[in-house]
């Protein structure tokens, strides 16, 4: 099932794009400048029945005309069968779209990236049919955002050194950093979005506890009131896949993008208790402009009489 944790490790790039140029210099490829991205389906399902969806796919743009796709996968271990997976998704895209496409994977620990960064090779034993070279982001390239002053000049990249750092005994540092950065900035808009993030991203890794009690601290010095709905969100989010911290995830993001919601939204979403569904909705809100376009196609089990 796909968790708070692997979403928010991914949707960073869906929300925030400018995170693509620090992201590229540190790995060395080369970004058309001033580029314009845009945030396209992540569907890769053919006719025959197998659905199949990447978890982030942006499309580039130069502006000389030139593009290029991203799929950006969020990688929490080692698994044989993402080597056809990944082969899959980027000769498919190749091939709908006519353009070349990329594969950047983020993962939280060494022993995964180091294993993401391939090649990995399919054919027969003498012969290599495809070879799939992704970009790896871990704990050995981002590095460590330690100073509060940088952190509040790339949030979105100091997000990310949280994100990959989290499992390190550097967390508490970074954390510290990106904290004091937030707090300085005065938008509660801003706070909210981050805090929520990182709560998400951090996953069940030491660095959460540690995050739960900074965004508490600097939520009553520089926004009061909002340590209070820190520590409510956190908690209810606390029980992997409760449903409850999922409901409240959707509506949160929703409200952070300035999507209208409906009273009858509102309680449809609090209200369902199908963890399939209520993460169907979540993969919506990077892109609905309404509320209600999180239930469009029909396919919910309580749609269905299920």
């Amino acid at each position: 099932m796909v968790t708070s944790q692997h979403e928010a490790s991914h949707r960073i790039f869906q929300d925030r794009p400018e995170l693509l140029t620090p992201v590229f210099r540190l790995l060395g490829v080369a970004l058309p400048e001033n580029p314009t991205v845009e945030v396209i389906t992540p569907d890769v399902t053919e006719t025959r029945p197998i659905e199949r969806r990447v978890d982030t796919l942006l499309r580039v743009s130069a502006p000389n005309g030139r593009a290029f796709l991203l799929v950006v996968e969020a990688q929490q271990r080692k698994d044989r069968e993402k080597a056809v997976s990944w082969g899959y998704y980027l000769t498919y895209l190749y091939s709908k779209y006519h353009i070349p496409a990329l594969l950047l994977v983020v993962c939280q620990d060494k022993a995964t990236s180091t294993w993401a960064l391939g090649p990995f090779r399919i054919g027969v034993e003498g012969w290599t049919a495809l070879s799939v070279h992704p970009l790896v982001l871990g704990p050995d390239n981002v590095p460590m955002i330690i100073d509060p002053e940088e952190a509040a000049q790339d949030l979105p990249f100091a997000t990310l050194s949280a994100f990959t750092h989290a499992r390190g005994p550097e967390h508490k540092a970074i954390l510290e950093a990106l904290i004091t950065a937030l707090g300085s900035t005065g938008d509660g808009k801003t706070f909210d979005y981050y805090w929520q993030m990182l709560a998400a991203g951090l996953g069940d890794t030491p660095a959460r506890a540690t995050w739960k009690d900074l965004v508490k601290m600097a939520a009553d010095i520089y926004f009061p009131g909002q340590g209070t709905l820190a520590e409510e969100l956190f908690l209810e989010g606390e029980a992997k896949g409760e449903v409850k911290g999922e409901a409240k995830a959707i509506l949160r993001f929703l409200e952070l993008r300035d999507v209208p919601i409906s009273p009858t939204a509102r309680e449809r979403i609090m209200t369902c208790t199908d963890v399939p569904t209520l993460d169907r909705w979540l993969d919506r809100t990077t892109t609905a402009t309404d509320a209600d376009d999180l239930f469009s196609d029909g396919q919910d089990p309580e749609e269905q009489g299920e």
